[in-house]
């Protein structure tokens, strides 16, 4: 329904004109591959972009963008990052909104669990039931010594490496574990002699 100024009237015209509002298409959604170091550390990334620009009288032309996202540390995969009205430019609408989507680049190492980080330790079958000790790499490059033992290590046993994972989103000065599985090297074959002493001593 229409409504007139006190004193004065409106353009019924003009009031309709002013009812209409431009449409807007929905967001432009690309995936943002970032890997476990940049989530850690954080980083910023320049990605460039292309739309189409489409002026009032028909004419067209491609314009490239760059948009700059800041990574925070302990970012996790699926968050979001939304750049208004980036989108293509036609006359009477609005530009869709460009987003961009964190996903968790594959890593040749560990592989991401929340804040923390599932890496598997190659030991042998000695080191499984005797003991000893295996080098656990970090997303800092430095290696840390893990202690096998007393315990003996099952193809089910697991060992975490505190503090070492990926930071908190919300407290980046906290960081999740290293979650050490563990993948136990049989032999091949075992000598006659080493098969009786295995006998004798390993129970039934």
């Amino acid at each position: 329904m229409f409504e007139f100024e006190e004193g004065g009237f409106s353009d019924p015209f003009t009031l309709f004109t002013g009812m209409i509002s431009k449409t807007q298409d929905p967001p432009i959604e690309y995936d943002l591959n970032v890997c476990l170091e940049d989530i850690l550390h954080g980083c910023t990334k320049n990605i460039k972009i292309s739309r189409n620009v489409v002026e009032g009288n028909g004419q067209r032309r491609r314009e490239e963008k760059m948009l700059t996202i800041n990574i925070k540390p302990g970012w996790k995969a699926g968050t979001r990052i939304t750049f208004l009205k980036e989108g293509d430019i036609y006359p009477n609408k609005i530009p869709a909104d460009v987003v961009f989507i964190v996903r968790d680049k594959p890593h040749p190492v560990f592989k991401r669990e929340g804040t923390d980080i599932r890496y598997t330790a190659q030991i042998s079958l000695k080191q499984a039931l005797c003991g000893g000790s295996v080098t656990i790499p970090t997303l800092n490059e430095k290696n840390v010594r893990l202690e096998l033992g007393p315990e003996i290590i099952k193809p089910t046993s697991v060992k975490r490496i505190p503090g070492q994972g990926l930071p908190f989103p919300k407290e980046p000065s906290k960081r999740g574990d290293i979650i050490v599985d563990f993948n136990i090297k049989f032999p091949d074959k075992l000598t006659q002699q080493v098969k009786n002493i295995l006998a004798e001593k390993l129970p039934n």
